[in-house]
């Protein structure tokens, strides 16, 4: 297992809404990768490498051959073919062995059946390439609908790219999740959250917060994935919070991601 950052890291820097409207770019999150000592760099929708030019792609893998970095791709919208076959070329110039994918995205939102039946239509692609394809547990497919979808499919090639908190959004909590998706897991988006009532004390919010400081049991889903047998890359995201991060979203996240893999370092040692 080996620890990375990504462009989800720092998602108000790279939308270009942190202090003095900086956007941090495909090289600045490697040149922090480098800094923090991490081994992998993950970049997803919200920073596609396939946005780069010819002569930028050249110049990023220069950095990141020179940083020693593993880089891992994110992809959103299984009825995007174009995006999807452009992530497949660039995962195998890049020796990237999966795609990460959000299966919902522009407005199309396919049901568990039309998933298994549009990713069948994928796979000898992606078999013939030799890149796996990993379903993030984005929000709103409970565990239980997604483990079908794999076995639909075909559980060597499809699997799941788990997330700590989204599968709040389908009412289940990490424990839940780990438990059931361990066995399938491709890539791990580690990521904390904190629960608190709303001022008023009639809910709840589900808050953001660098890894080590909320409810999230590193040690025990670290643990869960070692005994499935899953040796897979721990990818650091954060939800940043909107109040911390108005004045100075670059130094805010900044300090996030450092204090997330000093915290992390404790269980993840590469």
């Amino acid at each position: 297992m080996k620890l990375g950052i990504g462009s989800y890291t720092y998602p108000y820097s790279v939308a270009g809404s942190a202090g003095g409207g900086r956007r941090l770019t495909a090289l600045g999150v490697v040149e922090r990768a480098r800094r923090l000592g991490v081994r992998v760099v993950q970049f997803c929708d919200n920073l596609p490498l396939t946005g780069l030019s010819e002569a930028e792609l050249a110049q990023f893998e220069t950095a990141v051959r020179e940083a020693g970095l593993a880089v891992e791709l994110g992809t959103r919208g299984l009825g995007d073919a174009e995006g999807l076959r452009r992530h497949l070329e660039l995962a195998v110039r890049l020796g990237t062995p999966f795609v990460r994918l959000v299966v919902d995205g522009g407005g199309y939102e396919p049901s568990p059946g039309e998933c298994v039946a549009r990713l069948r239509e994928w796979l000898p692609e992606f078999r013939a390439a030799g890149v796996k394809l990993a379903l993030e547990n984005h929000d709103r497919f409970t565990c239980r609908m997604l483990e079908q979808i794999i076995q639909q499919t075909d559980p060597e090639w499809v699997g799941i790219c788990l997330d700590t908190v989204n599968s709040f959004g389908a009412l289940e909590g990490p424990e839940v999740v780990v438990s059931r998706l361990a066995r399938y897991t491709l890539n791990l988006h580690l990521k904390d959250f904190v629960i608190r009532r709303v001022p008023n004390q009639l809910g709840f919010v589900v808050r953001g917060c660098p890894v080590g400081e909320g409810r999230l049991d590193v040690p025990w889903v670290l643990g869960q994935l070692r005994e499935a047998g899953r040796d897979v890359n721990a990818i650091i995201e954060l939800w940043t919070s909107l109040e911390e991060a108005a004045a100075d979203a670059w130094t805010v996240e900044e300090a996030w991601a450092e204090a997330s893999v000093r915290y992390a370092r404790q269980w993840i040692e590469q």
